[in-house]
C-alpha cells in the first residue's frame, strides 16, 4: 500500500465530492471485550493490549471504514489522572502507541489516520484559556510527530472549548475537524448548532459536525442545522455524522448519559444493521459526506452503512463477502420459513421485539442540569471518597427512586 502521506488527503475525497466512511466506538466496544474501563474511559488499551485495538482497528477497515481514527478519546494527561485512575502508562506513550497502531493498519488499505482531541476536566473545572490549550498542545505534539493525515476534536459540549481546540490543531497545518456531542438544542450554554458550525469554522474547521451522545436521525438533524447555519453566514466546510448506535427519543440535551439505563443497560436500544443502512442514506440525502459512528457502533454497523452506499462508492467491503445484501445469503438456510426471510421488503418494515415485556419504551431522563461552572462538575486528581458519593445516591433515589 501507499507509504504515509502519499494518499489523497480528507480534503481531497470530499471535495471530490467522496463519500469518507469512518469508524465505530472503540472506547465502549473496547469496554465489552475487557480492555477499556467504565467511568474513566480512557485509552490505555493502546499500550497495554495493543493486539485488541489492532484487532478492531482491522475489523472496521474490513467493514469499509475509510478511516482509522487513533485511539486515544480522553487521552490527554488531566484526563488519565483524573479521580485517582492510576496508570503505568502516560500519556505520551499511549498516544503514540494508538498513532503507531492505526496507521499500521491503515495502510493495510486505503485508509487515511485521524489524531483525535476530546473535552477536558480542565475546562470542565473552569481552567484558564491557555491551560486549557497546553493540554491539547500535547498531544498535537504527538500527531505531528506521528505524522497522521488529519485531526479531530471530537466530542465537545460546550463550542468554547471545541473553538479552543481547532485553534490550537489548525496550528498543525493539517486539515482539521471538529464535531461537538450536541443535539438540536444546542450546546450545554445554549449556543444553536448553526452558530457552533460558524464558530467552529471560523476558528478554522475544514469539517464540521457532531459526535455521539444522541442516535442517528437526531445527528443528521443537528448537522442539517449546522449546515443552514453555516451557508447563512456565508461560509464553507464540509459536514460529519458519527453517532450513537442507540436509539435516544426519549434525552434530553445531554444525550444519552442522562439515560438512566447509561451505561450498562444500553443494550435493548441499539440500532439493527437496518437501521444503519436507513442512517446512511438519509446522511448523505443531507449533504453529508463523511459518515461514521461512535459509542455503540460495531463493525457490523459500519458494514451497513458502506453496503447502503456501496453503488455511490463503486465497491462493496471485504466484510460483506460474508454479508448478502437484503439477507440474501438466507436462502440457503436449512429452515424454509427462514429462508422466507431472505428478502428486502422484510427487513426494512420489521419492527423488532425487546423481549422484555415489563420494562417501558423509553426512559426518563436525570436531568441533573449541571454543566461547566457548577460546583458538582469541579474534577480533582484524588479518587472519589465514599463522602463525596454519598449525597449524590441520595439525590439519585430522590430523583428516580433508585
Amino acid at each position: 500500500m501507499a507509504p504515509a502521506g502519499t494518499q489523497r488527503g480528507i480534503l481531497e475525497r470530499l471535495d471530490a465530492g467522496e463519500i469518507v466512511v469512518g469508524d465505530g466506538g472503540f472506547v465502549f466496544a473496547l469496554e465489552k471485550r475487557g480492555y477499556v474501563k467504565a467511568g474513566p474511559w480512557t485509552p490505555e488499551a493502546a499500550a497495554e493490549h495493543p493486539e485488541a485495538v489492532r484487532q478492531l482497528h482491522r475489523e472496521f477497515l474490513r467493514a469499509g471504514s475509510n478511516v482509522m481514527q487513533t485511539f486515544t478519546f480522553y487521552a490527554s494527561d488531566d484526563k488519565l489522572e483524573n479521580r485517582g485512575n492510576a496508570l503505568s502508562f502516560t500519556g505520551q506513550q499511549i498516544n503514540e502507541a494508538a498513532c503507531d497502531l492505526a496507521r499500521e493498519v491503515a495502510n493495510e488499505g486505503d485508509a487515511l489516520v485521524a489524531g483525535g482531541v476530546s473535552q477536558t476536566p480542565s475546562y470542565l473545572s473552569c481552567k484558564s484559556e491557555n491551560d486549557v490549550k497546553d493540554i491539547f498542545k500535547k498531544q498535537i505534539d504527538v500527531f505531528i510527530k506521528k505524522n497522521v493525515d488529519f485531526l479531530i476534536a471530537e466530542y465537545f459540549e460546550h463550542v468554547e472549548e471545541a473553538e479552543w481546540a481547532v485553534q490550537v490543531l489548525k496550528t498543525s497545518g493539517k486539515p482539521v475537524a471538529a464535531t461537538m456531542c450536541i443535539g438540536p438544542t444546542g450546546d450545554m450554554h445554549g449556543v444553536t448548532p448553526g452558530d457552533c458550525a460558524v464558530r467552529l469554522v471560523k476558528a478554522g474547521a475544514d469539517i464540521v459536525g457532531v459526535n455521539c451522545h444522541f442516535d442517528p436521525l437526531t445527528c443528521v438533524k443537528t448537522v442539517k442545522l449546522m449546515k443552514e447555519g453555516v451557508e447563512k453566514a456565508g461560509l464553507k466546510a464540509h459536514y460529519m455524522v458519527q453517532p450513537l448506535a442507540y436509539h435516544t427519543p426519549d434525552c434530553n440535551c445531554q444525550g444519552f448519559i442522562d439515560l438512566p439505563e447509561f451505561p450498562f443497560a444500553l443494550e435493548p436500544r441499539i440500532l439493527t444493521r437496518w437501521d444503519m443502512q436507513k442512517y446512511a442514506r438519509e446522511a448523505y440525502n443531507a449533504g453529508i459526506r463523511y459518515i461514521g459512528g461512535c459509542c455503540g457502533f460495531e463493525p457490523y454497523h459500519i458494514r451497513a452503512v458502506s453496503e447502503e452506499l456501496s453503488q455511490e462508492r463503486g465497491l462493496l467491503p471485504a466484510a460483506s463477502e460474508k454479508h448478502g445484501l437484503w439477507a440474501s445469503e438466507l436462502k440457503m438456510h436449512t429452515k424454509p420459513w427462514v429462508r422466507a426471510r431472505a428478502r428486502r421488503d422484510y427487513w426494512e418494515t420489521i419492527k423488532p421485539a425487546s423481549g422484555r415485556p415489563q420494562c417501558p419504551s423509553m426512559s426518563v431522563p436525570d436531568s441533573w442540569g449541571v454543566t461547566k461552572g457548577h460546583a458538582e462538575l469541579m474534577q480533582q486528581k484524588e479518587a472519589t471518597t465514599q463522602e463525596q458519593l454519598q449525597p449524590l445516591f441520595e439525590k439519585t433515589v430522590k430523583t428516580n427512586g433508585i
